[in-house]
């Protein structure tokens, strides 16, 4: 057993305990695959990660992602957060603003824009419209009619999400998941804010869900919803642009229906999406593993 240093950090929000916690090992040089997963599965959190020397030149560290039930070659909030804990601890980026993150998806930058970071949207895995089997499913386990959805489309950058568009941020916060029917899909919905908010208002309403680990028979019935969620809203965003279906520069409200309070900010520079939000430190200490 060893002493490493952790944070638990709440990211997309600057009010702690209203976005989406990531646990954060700092320096679990050492550490098997094994000890990772087993303290992913301990926290319990959506993701836990592990900063690691980089094997790349170029990376300020690397970073590797486990859920509960496995590893992940990406995710947005989880490179944030654990950006923001490596800063926290102290840790210095050879670039003034920008920080190289090493993962499985290959080199990620985090940006640094005052008190808040944000990431390039890394290139989808997989894109285009979802086929009838698959939206027939996605309609009946979020107890939508299937003339709801508006659009639709594979945002997979290493997850494996696919999306749907519907009417309205309402028609979203509506939306009841039923993860025996969604089995191993992993779905974002996406759906417009009214345009006569305030300027600073969301401009979409976005949810999340994700599939738990298959039971003894290898059946998925069972489920959750993430808070907040970076690498569905950078696909997200991706997508929404291509089809010109958002502005250049808007902010996605995603947990209401939780209880949260997460704010996604995204901006097209005209090259790269980056995918932005405000991160708090709420736990910081030693764990021994």
């Amino acid at each position: 057993m060893r002493s490493r240093a952790f944070r638990q950090v709440d990211v997309f929000t600057d009010v702690p305990y209203l976005g989406n916690p990531v646990a954060v090992v700092l320096e679990a040089d050492g550490m098997t695959e094994v000890q990772m997963a087993t303290f992913a599965r301990w926290t319990n959190l959506s993701e836990t990660t592990f900063v690691l020397p980089p094997t790349d030149d170029r990376a300020d560290y690397r970073l590797r992602i486990f859920t509960p039930s496995g590893e992940l070659p990406f995710a947005g909030h989880p490179t944030l957060g654990s950006c923001h804990a490596w800063l926290n601890a102290g840790a210095t980026p050879r670039r003034r603003d920008v920080v190289v993150q090493e993962c499985g998806v290959g080199l990620v930058e985090v940006r640094r824009d005052g008190g808040r970071l944000a990431f390039a949207a890394p290139p989808r895995r997989r894109t285009g419209p979802l086929d009838d089997a698959l939206l027939d499913r996605i309609a009946s386990g979020l107890s939508l009619d299937r003339a709801a959805i508006r659009a639709h489309a594979w945002v997979d950058n290493g997850p494996g999400w696919c999306a749907v568009l519907l009417g309205s941020a309402a028609e979203v916060l509506a939306v009841r998941g039923d993860f025996g029917v969604l089995g191993d899909t992993k779905v974002g919905v996406v759906g417009p804010h009214p345009g006569d908010g305030p300027a600073d208002a969301p401009a979409f309403e976005v949810r999340a869900f994700f599939p738990a680990a298959p039971d003894p028979d290898g059946r998925v019935t069972a489920g959750f919803e993430d808070p907040v969620t970076g690498s569905l809203n950078a696909s997200v965003a991706q997508w929404l642009r291509e089809e010109d279906r958002a502005p250049a520069t808007y902010v996605a409200a995603q947990g209401t229906a939780m209880g949260r309070a997460g704010r996604v900010h995204v901006t097209d520079d005209g090259e790269r999406i980056w995918v932005g939000g405000d991160c708090a430190v709420c736990i910081a200490g030693v764990v021994a593993i």
